[in-house]
């Protein structure tokens, strides 16, 4: 057999306005990036809270390369868990709140070790139906039987929970919803895992850092609303986007940390980060705690997009965070207006099934504390010039 047919299909994804292509960054990630030799304004990052160049966390990687050296040789569990590793998990506890942490290469990773760790097939997980691919495929992995819910329809999980007679429950729901950027209803999933006795995976990759008055992520958003139990929650996040680094970690009670060192096969068999990352990781909680004005400047942000952006045909989806899509529809529209805001400049991503649902291709707009006000403002007449014409290609 040869790969012929691939061509085939290949060619249909083009033709439906799905094919996907790398963009080469030739620069440090920020507001302002150089991507396949142009200078653009980017609004497709992750690094909310401009951390991704910050000259601190630099030095901080330096400084762990000098006394750590580049690599970590080994995995955690023969060589390759270092001191600094070590501080950096002790410290993400104490960020969080929670009494222990555990790093991962990757929120991938994280979601499948926890997750294949903790059930079979005698057990059952609930899914809200717009969580992270990681999360779907874990499940899968995991064996156990997986029934999916409505988008935050509380009242269909409740009676899946209530009908289930297995041995394990777990409840697997991102913090930030990354396509849509709303904030899933963390008090109410914990009621429902009380009621019912069912773990809680809360995948933070999108909040940690941004969400909370000292960016403890979305348990901190919602610490006035319910008193958490670390009984039931198992808390996942992401190092690479507002931390502005690399790697994840997950969070709970001290067993189920201890379980997953044993039984996390994406932990066990898999060399360990770089030492250096764990240091300029450690500086990154400092900066993400003490420099609260990132996070009230990505609000102000957050507001005049929404405030100024007028338009007729595409809509805004409701969010408070920085994830601000908006859905244009059809995917070769969405290719359309995406590459004729690159022609002026700015750089946003364009989002089409089967990332996002049929019919509901998005420009997925993500704002960062390095961005000025001048720099959303250039956003919103440029998509507001190109609403009225997403076939106008002039500069």
């Amino acid at each position: 057999m040869t790969f012929s047919s691939l061509s085939l299909d290949l060619q249909q994804r083009e033709a439906d306005g799905l094919l996907r292509r790398r963009r080469t960054l030739e620069s440090p990630q920020g507001a302002r990036v150089r991507v396949d030799g142009e200078e653009v304004l980017s609004f497709c990052s992750n690094d909310y809270l401009g951390l991704a160049n910050h000259p601190a966390l630099i030095q901080a990687a330096c400084a762990g390369a000098q006394h750590f050296g580049v690599g970590a040789g080994a995995s955690h569990l023969v060589t390759g868990h270092s001191a600094a590793h070590q501080e950096l998990e002790q410290k993400l506890a104490e960020f969080t709140g929670l009494p222990a942490a555990l790093l991962f290469s990757t929120g991938y990773m994280a979601n499948l070790g926890v997750i294949t760790a903790l059930l079979g097939r005698n057990d059952a997980l609930f899914a809200d139906k717009l969580n992270h691919a990681s999360l779907n495929d874990a499940a899968l992995l995991s064996r156990a039987r997986m029934m999916r819910y409505p988008h935050a329809d509380l009242a269909v999980l409740e009676r899946q929970l209530a009908s289930s007679t297995a041995r394990r429950k777990l409840v697997v729901s991102d913090a930030v919803f990354s396509m849509d950027g709303d904030i899933a209803p963390v008090p109410e999933l914990l009621a429902l895992c009380e009621k019912y006795d069912a773990w809680l995976l809360l995948d933070d990759a999108h909040g940690f850092g941004v969400l909370g008055k000292t960016g403890r992520g979305v348990l901190e958003h919602c610490a006035s609303q319910f008193t958490f139990h670390t009984s039931r929650i198992i808390y996942m996040a992401t190092l690479g986007k507002a931390a502005g680094v690399f790697g994840a970690f997950v969070a709970g009670a001290p067993e189920l940390i201890a379980w997953l060192v044993q039984a996390a096969r994406s932990y066990i068999y898999t060399t360990a980060t770089p030492p250096m990352l764990a240091a300029a990781l450690l500086e990154s909680l400092r900066v993400i705690a003490a420099e609260t004005w990132r996070r009230e400047r990505l609000a102000e942000l957050v507001k005049l997009l929404q405030h100024g952006l007028k338009l007729q045909r595409w809509q805004l989806m409701p969010s408070e965070t920085p994830i601000q899509p908006l859905l244009i529809g059809p995917s070769q529209e969405a290719v359309r207006v995406s590459e004729n805001l690159r022609q002026r400049g700015i750089l946003v991503a364009a989002i089409r099934p089967p990332t996002v649902p049929q019919g509901t291709a998005r420009l997925r707009i993500t704002l960062s504390a390095a961005h000025s006000v001048a720099d959303v403002q250039r956003l919103i007449d440029a998509l507001q010039q190109l609403e009225g014409n997403p076939d106008c290609s002039c500069m």
